[in-house]
């Protein structure tokens, strides 16, 4: 699985600071925080005909992720709505786009690590493009699991949702090398967390299961799947997960903005068999695609 350059994106406006900029002149400072060590956060934000989903959600976690990190001067969720109203506006985008949402802590006085250099505040980004959904969720993905650890909050808290990303980042070029898609990566004690760019979900005789969100990203499309698990009162839970259990499961898929609920088809060259017959992922995203109208913000 590889994104393709798509050509509409040939002259997009990108947002940097508090000014649109062609794609070709959007820049940011080699004293940014970004360059100078990942110190920021982001945010990847879906566009459907009926406005950006979850908006309010993603804002959030933002802004949690900015105060955990002590960022000052995080801008009001009125100006980044703002910012991102007069991106798509200008691009003329009003679906099938994709808003990587970015927060940097901000350009530094002198390169260091310390954050007492930032003092010109942050910086806001804000790139769209036009995307179509990452997975294939009609076929499925192939994965393999990475010798890569996931953070946990002994290391590094996984609700900062940061752009240091590298460990992340060697998981994937593992899963690359392997010839798959994505890879499972595991906690410090060998359970499944996620894979390195989504959550994942596995179900077993007509059950719902999901690793605890300590060493995986609080997804927000994991936190939709939950709710619509309850409303359809299908029994889920929250627990400690080995491959073995992933392995045996009669479903498997991955949930993220990128991809939506994405059928996972193998795990390490084994076939996931749905040997019950119950088709969980498939009532969940028929039910996932129904509440979007109501989870979309037109701005």
């Amino acid at each position: 699985m590889l994104q393709q350059y798509n050509p509409k994106n040939a002259d997009i406006k990108v947002w940097v600071g508090d000014q649109l900029y062609h794609r070709d002149e959007a820049k940011v400072s080699v004293f940014d925080s970004t360059v100078q060590g990942g110190d920021a956060v982001w945010e990847g934000l879906r566009v459907y005909k009926e406005g950006v989903f979850s908006l309010e959600r993603h804002l959030n976690r933002m802004y949690e992720s900015a105060k955990a990190l002590a960022f000052t001067d995080i801008p009001s969720f009125d100006f980044i709505k703002s910012a991102i109203k007069q991106t798509l506006e200008a691009n003329g985008m009003n679906e099938d786009a994709h808003i990587r949402l970015t927060l940097s802590r901000g350009e530094k006085v002198t390169s260091g690590m310390d954050p007492r250099l930032n003092q010109k505040g942050t910086c806001l980004i804000v790139l769209a493009e036009w995307k179509p959904l990452v997975y294939d969720n009609e076929n499925g993905i192939r994965v393999i699991t990475s010798t890569q650890r996931r953070n946990n909050p002994q290391f590094l808290d996984s609700k900062i949702h940061h752009n240091n990303l590298l460990n992340n980042i060697l998981a994937k070029i593992q899963a690359n090398f392997a010839g798959v898609d994505a890879a499972v990566m595991l906690d410090h004690q060998g359970f499944v967390a996620e894979l390195n760019d989504t959550n994942l979900f596995m179900a077993k005789d007509g059950k719902l299961f999901t690793p605890f969100a300590d060493a995986c990203l609080h997804g927000i499309t994991r936190g939709l799947v939950l709710e619509l698990a309850d409303q359809l009162g299908i029994t889920y839970e929250e627990r400690n997960l080995s491959l073995v259990d992933f392995y045996n499961a009669d479903e498997v898929f991955a949930t993220g903005t990128m991809g939506e609920l994405t059928p996972v088809k193998e795990i390490d060259g084994r076939t996931i068999e749905n040997r019950s017959g119950h088709g969980l992922r498939a009532k969940l995203a028929t039910a996932f695609k129904e509440i979007i109208p109501q989870y979309c913000e037109v701005l």
